[in-house]
């Protein structure tokens, strides 16, 4: 539930007074410098896969080569445990990082409650000159700049075309098509044609969208997550599995989904270009030009996959706030994100840089820049990533059977409402 204006205030001063385990004993506002040049700790909670950890752990160590008497403490979070924590490191002060990795959706909260320290003018202006439109917008905040885009992603069907040329299938471009398809499959090797995921409120989004629908309407502040397509979207979820086109878990949904498709017992999956890399580990893909990446399939009114991504933020209570922001400014260079797309097929959100060789070399860079073009951009509230907790719990339940789509559909509305107050 959000909270309160008084509530909100008093968070925000305790976490500016705060003490940053990333800073080197100066007061917060001081900047850290030793004969004009950076220096001391900055320390990043990143939230990488255990695919791309390594590789982003290496590449922000190699700030010290720019900097030499400044130390990069590299801090892995699970993904899952990340917003929550970094919101009790930053209320309390306590251990909190210089830099986060947040997910898109995460910045408008971590910003409205102070949290998040503003980004510096001339990086500002840059951002909107130099990034993407839409990767730009998700690092903004009440008509400030405070955090900016890694990272630019959305969703995709991943296939194995060898199981598909078997069965004498193309990749469907509908979900009725999939049904079709995953028959076929189904015949042919005795697999399953889909693997969805049903314990992740995410990938409910492609099928509210294709629906024609959304959670919700920020310009009116209605909810419509509960209204027709929202109930239609819930039906699409429950169909999938029941119809036999998809299998699906309630648990572990990233381990389970991954291990089904890297082993061939399900020929597709709906999964971002994060995956991509560890695709590639599996058995399937030892041959990596027997991956396929697909459009999601349409619903009964159109397709559509989220945008999404991850943008670096500087600590607001941060005593080296100086080298934190030099630090997110390294992290999201050219220079950067083009090794970040050579070695793990992730979008830069530098226009620039998809000129570059290594960026148009890439297969998958390929696929989903166009697919991150037509993504649907989120509604950039504080609130968004607080939604998606009673939404996964809702989708399970509709997903697996234990509630009926109107129910899961009438709960999340509900729910939805009791966090956004005074909304329709």
């Amino acid at each position: 539930m959000r909270r309160g204006i008084a509530a909100t205030a008093l968070v925000a001063a305790l976490a500016l007074a705060a003490t940053a385990c990333g800073g080197d004993g100066k007061d917060a506002g001081e900047d850290t410098k030793a004969g004009g040049e950076l220096s001391g700790t900055v320390t990043w909670w990143d939230t990488s896969n255990d695919t791309e950890k390594a590789s982003f752990q290496k590449i922000a160590e190699a700030f010290t080569a720019k900097h030499p008497k400044v130390t990069v403490k590299y801090v892995n979070v699970p993904y899952g445990d990340a917003q929550n924590k970094v919101k009790n490191a930053f209320s309390s002060g306590s251990e909190a990082p210089d830099v986060i990795r947040a997910d898109v959706g995460w910045v408008a909260d971590f910003a409205s409650l102070g949290y998040l320290d503003e980004v510096p003018a001339e990086t500002a202006k840059k951002v909107d000159s130099e990034f993407l439109a839409q990767a730009a917008a998700s690092g903004k905040f009440d008509g400030k700049t405070y955090a900016v885009p890694q990272v630019i992603d959305t969703l995709g069907l991943f296939y194995n075309k060898k199981m598909l040329v078997d069965a004498g299938v193309q990749p469907p471009k509908t979900l009725e098509e999939l049904k079709t398809v995953a028959a076929a499959i189904k015949a042919k090797s005795g697999k399953a044609g889909l693997y969805l995921r049903g314990d992740d409120s995410y990938w409910f989004l492609p099928l509210i969208y294709g629906e024609g629908g959304d959670l919700v309407d920020a310009k009116t502040k209605t909810v419509t997550v509960d209204n027709a397509a929202g109930v239609k979207a819930f039906k699409t979820a429950r169909d999938l599995v029941t119809s036999g086109a998809a299998i699906t878990n309630a648990t572990d949904g990233w381990t389970n989904m991954q291990t089904a498709f890297k082993s061939g017992e399900a020929a597709m999956m709906i999964n971002g270009p994060w995956a991509v890399a560890d695709s590639y580990a599996g058995d399937q893909f030892k041959d990596k030009s027997n991956l396929g990446v697909a459009a999601v399939p349409a619903g009964s009114v159109k397709a559509g996959a989220p945008q999404g991504g991850h943008d670096l933020a500087v600590y607001a209570g941060s005593k080296n706030r100086t080298a934190a922001h030099a630090f997110v400014e390294y992290m999201t260079s050219q220079e950067v994100q083009v090794q970040s797309a050579k070695e793990l097929s992730l979008l830069p959100t530098r226009t620039a840089a998809y000129d570059q060789p290594d960026v148009k070399a890439s297969e998958m860079v390929a696929f989903f820049k166009p697919a991150v073009d037509k993504a649907v951009e989120r509604a950039w509230i504080p609130e968004n990533g607080s939604l998606f907790e009673p939404l996964k719990l809702e989708y399970t339940k509709a997903i697996t059977g234990a509630s009926s789509p109107e129910e899961a559909a009438k709960a999340a509305g509900t729910e939805f409402r009791k966090i956004l107050k005074g909304w329709n």
